[in-house]
């Protein structure tokens, strides 16, 4: 299997792998079962022998139990891991209750994530979501003294404005934004995107296949159980022209020898060296072809295609990347 490159996240950011392994789906996430143990912590030991360094994953999920689960998988190769944790969303019986953002809460928050990650310093920390309950300064300047005092190496925001994202920076310089970014979801390039470039942020991008749209694999309706049905481009007439959508990138998949979600990763990892591609996975067998994604080039024309025709609002409905 190839081995992946590396490269600095952001314009004073760390060297990390131009592909990451999102760690959330071997969790119990919104009611799912938990992933198999043992494969997953194989999946992550795996991603680390190919050149995989960069692991997300946040201390909610599964109440905790994926920071238990990364810290079995990266005991004894600590300096072979960088380990980014989201913080600050609070469930129930999985249900969302809302954020705490409060320091005296961030400062609890990060000595449990230490040690159910067996680690003495994560690498990149950040609050999930920004509201109007905490001032963005109380958040950041506890983050930023988080660093100070040798617990967190560097700070991160997620799913925020760019005026949040300008707010941020000018407490403590902000190291990486984690957002949505696919095809299908390309409402950041307005505004978002352009304001992180400016200030030399790197953009860890997820949902690179759109909730599964564009894995080529979907059919209308849906599976009952499905959570996709919560949002409204999965639902009836709109997920039956999303899909026809879809089938360009089916073809241009087929006659490039690849998938269509090789495909779309591709396309986020071909948006500059400042976007890596976080992935999802909780399998090996998974790897290699996520891994080969990153080596596929697009032509001129190929690119063309593709951006024109997932042109922003060319999708229907939304989804909770569209808050």
């Amino acid at each position: 299997m190839t081995t992946i490159t590396k490269r600095n996240l952001g314009k004073n950011g760390p060297l990390v792998s131009t592909l990451g392994l999102g760690c959330m789906r071997m969790s119990p996430v919104w009611g799912s079962k938990a992933s198999d143990e043992n494969e997953s912590i194989a999946t992550i030991q795996l991603a680390l022998d190919s050149g995989i360094n960069f692991l997300n994953t946040g201390d909610f999920y599964g109440s905790g139990h994926n920071e238990l689960l990364v810290g079995k998988a990266i005991k004894g190769r600590r300096d072979d891991a960088f380990i980014s944790v989201k913080f600050g969303a609070i469930f129930y019986g999985n249900q969302w209750l809302g954020l705490d953002l409060r320091p005296i809460a961030i400062k609890n928050f990060i000595n449990y994530s230490l040690v159910r990650l067996g680690i003495d310093t994560i690498d990149l920390y950040q609050p999930c979501r920004l509201d109007n309950s905490v001032p963005v300064e109380d958040v950041i300047g506890t983050v930023a003294d988080l660093i100070k005092e040798g617990k967190v190496r560097y700070l991160g925001v997620s799913e925020i404005t760019a005026d949040q994202l300008r707010k941020a920076n000018s407490v403590y310089p902000v190291t990486t934004l984690e957002i949505g970014y696919s095809l299908a979801d390309r409402q950041i390039e307005s505004d978002l995107l352009p304001t992180a470039k400016e200030l030399g942020i790197g953009v860890v991008a997820f949902a690179n296949t759109a909730e599964g749209l564009l894995t080529g694999e979907m059919k209308a309706p849906l599976p009952a159980n499905a959570y996709q049905h919560h949002f409204t481009r999965f639902q009836g007439e709109n997920l039956v022209k999303n899909l026809e959508k879809v089938e360009v990138l089916k073809q241009m998949a087929k006659e490039k020898g690849y998938t269509p979600t090789q495909l779309a990763i591709a396309w986020v990892n071909a948006q500059g060296d400042d976007i890596m591609p976080l992935v999802s996975m909780s399998r090996r067998s998974r790897l290699p072809e996520n891994i080969q994604a990153m080596e596929i080039k697009f032509t001129p024309d190929e690119m063309n295609t593709l951006e024109t025709h997932f042109r922003p609002g060319a999708i229907l409905g939304a989804t909770y990347l569209q808050r």
